[in-house]
């Protein structure tokens, strides 16, 4: 039976309006009967997530930027920093990308230095808590990871740029127009396996739902691993099972109701 069901949020839960679907609050309190924990896993700020879901939060398990800060019923269970002193040296190369804007996501907040209008409209979609600041860093405040948010497209553009810190540190494309660089062990797989033990639930009780490429090592730590229909083909390729709708057709939700698991009857994938 499934006591733990995590999703992503951007192009898995939410459509590409970022909206979740008005079924939702109904199917979250039917789970919940049925003693199944529905949470969240996402490149998102943890204000962010808790303001989305502010109703449920207490009942909530959320694993915020990219598991970096997990919270549980309202307390935090752990936090994964970014070392300093590497943070400044992936902002100073942030800096030479042309067209790149940066993202300095610390525990209390987010932190900007450019005011383009269009970059700011983007990140404010994934931030509650934003400051602007004249300098990066000269921020004092726990570093959760660096964001760069490239138009042009992270994956041709930015990501050569930190293809060298692979080996020590993670380096996740997190969106088409955004990579995410955490501590090396912090990523939303090794946020679920702690969360898992903690809780003593195992994989077999696990579901999971994923669209990028930060989701990969999510996918391991479910025997329930469903890529969406609209996931990146790496994504694909590393979950056992697709959904039937896209993120735009409400694909999580309806697969959930096609497993069973609101009559507490779970049917075979």
């Amino acid at each position: 039976m499934i006591k733990l069901i995590v999703t992503d949020m951007d192009g898995t839960l939410l459509n590409d309006q970022h909206e979740l679907h008005p079924d939702f609050w109904k199917m979250e309190e039917a789970l919940t009967e049925k003693g199944i924990m529905f949470s969240v896993a996402s490149g998102r700020q943890f204000y962010n997530l808790e303001a989305k879901f502010e109703k449920i939060k207490d009942r909530m398990l959320f694993f915020a930027e990219n598991g970096t800060h997990v919270v549980h019923k309202g307390k935090e269970l752990y936090v994964n920093p970014l070392d300093r002193k590497a943070a400044m040296e992936f902002i100073d190369i942030g800096r030479q990308i042309e067209g790149a804007h940066l993202v300095l996501c610390g525990k209390e907040s987010a932190y900007v230095e450019s005011e383009q209008q269009e970059f700011i409209g983007e990140v404010q979609k994934y931030y509650k808590r934003l400051q602007k600041v004249e300098d990066l860093q000269k921020v004092e405040d726990t570093i959760l990871k660096v964001t760069i948010c490239d138009f042009k497209g992270v994956e041709e553009h930015t990501l050569p740029h930190y293809k060298s810190f692979q080996e020590e540190y993670k380096v996740a494309v997190a969106a088409k127009i955004f990579l995410d660089i955490t501590s090396f062990t912090a990523n939303k797989g090794n946020a679920i396996e702690g969360v898992q033990k903690e809780l003593q639930i195992s994989p077999e009780e696990t579901l999971v739902f994923g669209d990028y490429l930060n989701d990969l090592e999510m996918m391991k730590m479910a025997r329930y691993s469903y890529a969406m229909k609209n996931a990146h083909p790496e994504i694909l390729s590393a979950s056992r099972y697709v959904t039937s709708h896209d993120n735009n057709e409400n694909g999580v939700l309806r697969t959930i109701e096609s497993l069973g698991l609101l009559n507490g009857e779970m049917k075979e994938a």
